[in-house]
């Protein structure tokens, strides 16, 4: 493994590895930003409709 670090500069791979995947992660944030199912910033939620849910059953009591 040492023969690898002497055939690459440490600090200038890792920076170029670090600044790789930050740019990668970024793409992947804006390509999920842009998709209607993903976007995490819009309010636009559906809601379940109030007809459709059903009242809780009782509370059983244990005496």
């Amino acid at each position: 493994m040492h023969r690898i670090w002497q055939l690459f500069d440490p600090r200038r791979s890792l920076m170029a590895l670090f600044s790789f995947l930050m740019a990668l992660a970024l793409f992947i944030h804006l390509i999920l930003l842009m998709s209607a199912d993903f976007n995490w910033l819009t309010t636009s939620k559906a809601v379940a409709p109030v007809s459709q849910m059903s009242p809780m059953p009782p509370a059983r009591t244990i005496n």
